[in-house]
C-alpha cells in the first residue's frame, strides 16, 4: 500500500528506505540494482544512493510504489497519490498504473478527485458515512454525478458576486519576504512578493514541501520577518506576533487541524476563544467573556454545519471534516480583512467542501484580500481570480486565472523560468474580465 502521507526515514537514501519495507531485504549493492531496473522498466527515475530528504514529493512517491513493486504485489492499494504531484507527473504516474493494470496487477485506487477516477478507473464504488451507496462505471457518468452520488443531494456550484473595483491601498503587500524555515528538512522562503487587492482571492499551489507551511508562518506572523516584507493597508507588519496582525484583520486557517488549528483535549468553545478573542472581544479587563464565547463557538457551529454533540465535546472527537468547518467558520465569522488558509477543504465531503468555496467567494465579494494554498488545482481554478506557484520556496509571478492551460500550471508548479512574467495586478484582472464581457 502507498498511503498518501509517506512513511520514509530523511535521513536515509533510496536504498535504506525500500530495505525498511522489505520482510528479506538484499545486500544494498544488489538491492541498488533491483531499484534502478524496476524504476527503468516502469519510467519512475530514481537514483538508490540519494537521501530522501533531498527528494521532490514526486520522487518519494516513486520509493514507496518501487518498494511495493520490488514485492511482486497482486494488489496495490494507492491512497490520493496525485495530491503531491504536478499535473506532468500525474500523467506519469498514469502510465504507470496502466502499466501495472495491464501486466495483471488489481489496483485500488483511493481518491476524491473525480476527473482523475474517471479518466484511470475501470469501475467505482462510492462510499459515504462508511456504507457503500453506489457502484458505476465511472467513464459513463459525470464528475458531477458522482460527487452527488457521495454526498446524496443535489450540489449547487459556487456562485460569483460582481467583483467590485475597491479604491485604497492593496490589503496584502508582501515584499521581498524571506524567512529560513523553522523546521529540519523544511524550506525557506526566498524573495517572494505579491499583492492581493480588497475583493480578491490569490490562489498559491505547489508540491507539497516547496515551502506552502512557512509561507502560512510567515504571514501568520508566527515566523516573524524583518520590517516591510509584509504590510496590510499601508501599515507594516512585517516583525509583528500573530495577535497583532489579527487586531490588523489577518485571520490564518492553517493545514494541520489537531496541534495546530486546534488544540485537541480543549472544547469547541474554548478552542473559538483561542483565536476568537483578539477580534471579537471575548476578554474584557482581563477577563474571558464566557456567555460571549459560547455564542460566538454556537453561532460558528449552526453557519457551518458542524455535526457535532455540543460546543462543550472536545476538538478530537470530531472527525476530520467537521473540524475543518470549524476551524475555518471560527476564522471567517471574526469580519477579516485578510484571510490566509491552507488547504481549505482538505479531507471534507463534496457538498462542504462546496459551502466553504462559496463562504470564501463571500467574503472576498464583501471586500476581503483571501489569499488560498491548495494542493487541488481544481479548486483554485474554481475560486481564484489569479493564480501564482511555490517551488523550492520562490513564488512565480501571479497570473489571471482566465486562460491558464494546465501545462502552464504543471511548468509554474515545477519552476520552469519561461513561465515567470511581470505580474498582473487585480485591476489588470477587472479590465480583462470587462473586455470579456463587452465581447
Amino acid at each position: 500500500m502507498v498511503f498518501q502521507h509517506f512513511s520514509l526515514f530523511e535521513a536515509l537514501n533510496v536504498a535504506e528506505n525500500v530495505a525498511l519495507g522489505m520482510e528479506h531485504p538484499p545486500r544494498q549493492r544488489e538491492l541498488a540494482a533491483k531499484i534502478r531496473a524496476v524504476s527503468e522498466a516502469y519510467g519512475l527515475p530514481l537514483d538508490p544512493s540519494r537521501l530522501v530528504g533531498d527528494l521532490s514529493a514526486g520522487e518519494r512517491q516513486r520509493v514507496e510504489i518501487i518498494r511495493c513493486l520490488l514485492q511482486d504485489p497482486k494488489l496495490l492499494i494507492m491512497d490520493e497519490p496525485t495530491s503531491v504531484l504536478t499535473p506532468q507527473e500525474v500523467e506519469i504516474l498514469f502510465a504507470t498504473l496502466r502499466q501495472l493494470s495491464a501486466e495483471g496487477t488489481a489496483i485500488l485506487y483511493i481518491s476524491h478527485k473525480l476527473e482523475e477516477i474517471r479518466s484511470l478507473c475501470d469501475s467505482a464504488t462510492i462510499l459515504r458515512r462508511g456504507k457503500v451507496v453506489a457502484t458505476c462505471t465511472p467513464r459513463e457518468v459525470s464528475a458531477r454525478e458522482l460527487a452527488e452520488m457521495m454526498v446524496g443531494t443535489a450540489l449547487t456550484p459556487p456562485a460569483r458576486a460582481p467583483r467590485t473595483d475597491w479604491a485604497g491601498a492593496p490589503a496584502l503587500e508582501v515584499t521581498g519576504l524571506s524567512v529560513a524555515s523553522p523546521m529540519p528538512f523544511g524550506t525557506s522562503l526566498k524573495d517572494i512578493g505579491f499583492t492581493v487587492a480588497r475583493g480578491e482571492v490569490l490562489g498559491i499551489a505547489g508540491v507539497a514541501g516547496n515551502g506552502q507551511d512557512e509561507l502560512l508562518l510567515a504571514l501568520s506572523g508566527e515566523l516573524k520577518s524583518a520590517p516591510g516584507m509584509v504590510r496590510a493597508a499601508g501599515v507594516d507588519l512585517g516583525d509583528k506576533g500573530p495577535n497583532d496582525r489579527r487586531r490588523a484583520g489577518f485571520v490564518v486557517a492553517p493545514e494541520e487541524r489537531l496541534g495546530h488549528a486546534a488544540a485537541p483535549g480543549m472544547s469547541l468553545v474554548e478552542n473559538a476563544l483561542l483565536s476568537g478573542w483578539v477580534r471579537m472581544g471575548l476578554v474584557k479587563r482581563g477577563f474571558i467573556d464566557w456567555a460571549a464565547t459560547r455564542r460566538f463557538a454556537e453561532g460558528v457551529v449552526q453557519d457551518y454545519d458542524v455535526r457535532t454533540p455540543g460546543t462543550h465535546v472536545a476538538a478530537r472527537a470530531l472527525s476530520g471534516g467537521n473540524l475543518q468547518k470549524f476551524v475555518i467558520g471560527r476564522e471567517l465569522s471574526q469580519d477579516p480583512a485578510v484571510i490566509v488558509i491552507n488547504q481549505p477543504t482538505w479531507g471534507v465531503d463534496a457538498s462542504a467542501a462546496a459551502s466553504i468555496r462559496q463562504v470564501i467567494l463571500d467574503r472576498a465579494a464583501a471586500g476581503a484580500a483571501v489569499v488560498v494554498i491548495s494542493q487541488d488545482l481544481d479548486e483554485l481554478m474554481e475560486v481564484a481570480d489569479r493564480f501564482a506557484a511555490l517551488n523550492e520556496g520562490r513564488l512565480s509571478a501571479p497570473r489571471p486565472v482566465q486562460g491558464l492551460t494546465m501545462e502552464q500550471v504543471g511548468l509554474m508548479m515545477g519552476g520552469a523560468h519561461g513561465m515567470h512574467v511581470p505580474e498582473i495586478g487585480a485591476a489588470d484582472v477587472l479590465h480583462a474580465e470587462a473586455a470579456d464581457a463587452e465581447a
